[in-house]
């Protein structure tokens, strides 16, 4: 699109309308494909203009690429997280064996859910056997946390944090967001992965890969990490917990770095611990009755004693 500086008040009226005609397109495009296609239609429903003609060959092009991540159905982003989920389990452990143990992480973990951006799906959360302290969660709603992490928490806000904090990445769909250039995206926002051969199974396979990767190795983008981080300590409140528990669960894993596993765990996937509290306290300041929230200790403890 022309830059607005380039439009001088020399240019003939024909040229004027015509950009009016491309600005209206472009910006519906953004946040409803169908309707610039429509629109297009009725400024020019014979296709006699060749620069709408252009603009819509180049909405079409792009079409695949945005709605990679936006425009996904949800379906298909489950089908992801299930085969992320899969991978989970090979490489952090299967769930601790103990059903009102995972009732209870589960029953926690959709009340907040209630409260976060995204509430019109199903979450699933699972504690896995694992001694690393992490969490995390794959698209559409499935999320791990460990054994380790739920051991070093004292209360129920902090576990609700922690949650919060993987549904917010749910919400935001950050992961699906980190890879929406891969090439599977470039052709499909639809998946069928029993039907699906050839090079569209490889770039599928590919993508996934990529997703392993960056979700169990090298972590999301410190921007994501933050905005969940600001999300958990909001859902948390909303849902009537202490938002501080995120910051007493990341205080407490600054005190187990020097002597824990770092590979595949919070320190080596998330940003540095000490910038996250950085930003915690200043949202801190947004809650100034956190203290009168909910912590649930001892409800808390009994679970806990359970792994």
């Amino acid at each position: 699109m022309n830059n607005p500086k380039d439009i001088s008040p020399n240019n003939s009226v024909s040229s004027r309308r015509n950009f009016l005609k491309l600005a209206g397109p472009f910006a519906l495009f953004l946040s409803c494909p169908a309707y610039a296609f429509d629109l297009f239609k009725i400024i020019d429903p014979d296709g006699q203009n060749s620069d709408i003609q252009k603009a819509k060959q180049a909405l079409e092009g792009l079409t695949g690429i945005v709605q990679s991540a936006e425009g996904i159905d949800y379906k298909s982003e489950f089908t992801i997280g299930e085969t992320l989920a899969l991978e989970g389990f090979q490489r952090y452990g299967l769930p601790v064996k103990n059903k009102k143990l995972q009732t209870y992480v589960n029953t926690l973990g959709n009340a907040v859910a209630q409260n976060s951006m995204r509430p019109d799906i199903t979450y699933y959360f699972v504690v896995v056997d694992t001694p690393i302290y992490n969490a995390f969660s794959c698209p559409g709603g499935i999320v791990f946390v460990s054994g380790s992490l739920v051991k070093g928490m004292n209360d129920e806000s902090e576990l609700a944090c922690v949650l919060s904090h993987e549904v917010a990445h749910v919400a935001h769909k950050h992961a699906l967001s980190s890879v929406r250039r891969a090439k599977f995206f470039e052709s499909a926002a639809k998946i069928g992965t029993i039907n699906m051969k050839g090079d569209q199974g490889k770039q599928y396979q590919e993508m996934v890969g990529g997703l392993q990767t960056m979700l169990f190795d090298k972590g999301l983008d410190k921007g994501m990490e933050y905005e969940a981080d600001e999300s958990a300590m909001a859902v948390a409140y909303r849902t009537g917990y202490d938002p501080n528990g995120l910051i007493r669960v990341l205080k407490m894993l600054q005190q187990k770095e020097a002597t824990a596993t770092s590979k595949g765990s919070w320190f080596s996937t998330h940003p540095p611990l000490s910038s996250r509290l950085e930003k915690c306290y200043q949202w801190q300041k947004k809650y100034p009755d956190a203290a009168q929230m909910a912590t649930v200790v001892t409800r808390f403890q009994s679970y806990r004693k359970m792994l």
